[in-house]
């Protein structure tokens, strides 16, 4: 009898140790994960309609993410969006985004078949796989990237459609016509390593 219960204690020992070593590895491997990051990536958006006001605003404050296994994830304050008319701007903040209720933007995300290893300073194209969360509401993408390095930084560009109702953004019926029914999203991303 004590004998069974000593081989059962060094067998549910063994395993704990198998678990533990196993657990310490992958917190390792996720730490040995090279990340590449930024505070200043762009965001872009035009919803300009012809002969109307141009819709367009401009975010240099974006902080992003990669890391090397092709995890990308990039966050940005709303009311960091500008735009030339300051009306605009107001109006973009208070009535659309509704910024001080959902102060952020943010997207994150993976680019298939990722590998730092392999960018140039030749420009490729990939697959980002993701969901951008704005205004309390969630939608996913599939968008090309286009990637290059170049003396240890990665740029990262891409651009992409949203439209307003995804994120159950209200447009009143007195400016729709003013305001393209797809926003046109653009995106630049200078990552370093020794962020």
């Amino acid at each position: 009898m004590g004998v069974r219960r000593s081989f059962r204690k060094l067998k549910t020992m063994k395993k704990n140790i198998f678990f533990l070593l196993l657990f310490f590895f992958t917190i390792s491997f996720n730490f040995a994960q090279e990340r590449f990051a930024t505070k200043s990536g762009i965001i872009n958006f035009e919803a300009s309609v012809p002969s109307f006001e141009e819709v367009k605003a401009t975010h240099n404050s974006v902080s992003a993410i990669l890391k090397s296994n092709g995890d990308f994830a990039s966050l940005a304050l709303v009311r960091g969006f500008r735009f030339k008319v300051a009306l605009m701007e107001e109006h973009f903040n208070e009535s659309y985004v509704e910024s001080s209720k959902y102060p952020k933007a943010t997207f994150s995300g993976k680019i298939k078949d990722f590998n730092s290893s392999e960018l140039s300073g030749v420009q490729k194209d990939y697959i980002l796989l993701g969901t951008v969360s704005m205004h309390g509401k969630e939608k996913k993408i599939e968008t090309t990237v286009n990637l290059k390095e170049i003396d240890n930084i990665i740029y990262l560009t891409t651009s992409f459609t949203l439209r307003p109702e995804d994120f159950n953004i209200e447009i009143p019926s007195i400016v729709s016509n003013k305001i393209a029914e797809e926003i046109n999203i653009s995106t630049y991303f200078e990552l370093r390593t020794n962020f």
